[in-house]
């Protein structure tokens, strides 16, 4: 057990968020084995309020890109706060993605905040922000697991994706994933991670 557990430990602790990719396919089936990976997650009422959107098209990448661009250029320039801006600035990130549109796929979750009934009646879902949060952990767990790199990135708002790929008034865009193998040269912030004392506390 403790084999695994280091094992798998040292697997995700070499996990970063990575900003630049090849555009090398990556094979289908290994994005659906993460989705259904995903789908392990446990949910509130075990109505798995989620909903992976998979992007492939070149076309529609682009003008996830744009509208995603637009959006963050308006967010650096006018949203965010001095002291925000000022957090993201070891990060070396801006309003520019290139890379929606370089990495052979991108997963759009999207929160089901409710769900309909088989007479087309509405179905309460409970916890569903906390149930989708979990399952994109897992996601991202799974991908990192396969060698493959992503980014949890929120352009803000995201309205546009709904209408984009055209999904239902119940769905709300909650994430955006872009996936495929880092790029040759790809460069990483060399970030420390709080120690285990800083996240975990015993109770006498």
């Amino acid at each position: 057990m403790r084999e695994r557990a280091r094992a798998f430990y040292e697997r995700m602790e070499a996990r970063r968020s990575v900003r630049d990719f090849s555009a090398d396919p990556v094979p289908r089936e290994l994005i659906e084995l993460a989705v259904r990976t995903a789908s392990t997650a446990p949910s509130g009422a075990h109505r798995q309020p989620w909903t992976f959107v998979l992007v492939g098209d070149a076309e529609l990448k682009r003008e996830i890109r744009v509208a995603a661009e637009r959006e963050e250029r308006i967010s650096y320039e006018r949203r965010m706060s001095d002291e925000w801006l000022e957090a993201l600035r070891p990060l070396g990130t801006d309003w520019r993605k290139p890379f929606l549109e370089t990495v052979p796929w991108i997963v759009v979750v999207f929160e089901q905040l409710w769900g309909e009934n088989e007479d087309g009646g509405r179905r309460k879902h409970y916890y569903v922000r906390e149930s989708v949060g979990i399952a994109c952990g897992i996601f991202i767990a799974a991908l990192q697991t396969m060698g493959l790199a992503t980014l949890t990135h929120t352009p803000s708002p995201m309205g546009f994706l709904s209408d984009m790929l055209g999904r239902p008034r119940n769905e709300k865009p909650y994430i955006l994933f872009p996936i495929g193998y880092p790029g040759d040269g790809a460069r990483v912030p060399d970030l420390r991670r709080k120690q285990l004392g800083d996240v975990l506390i015993d109770r006498p």
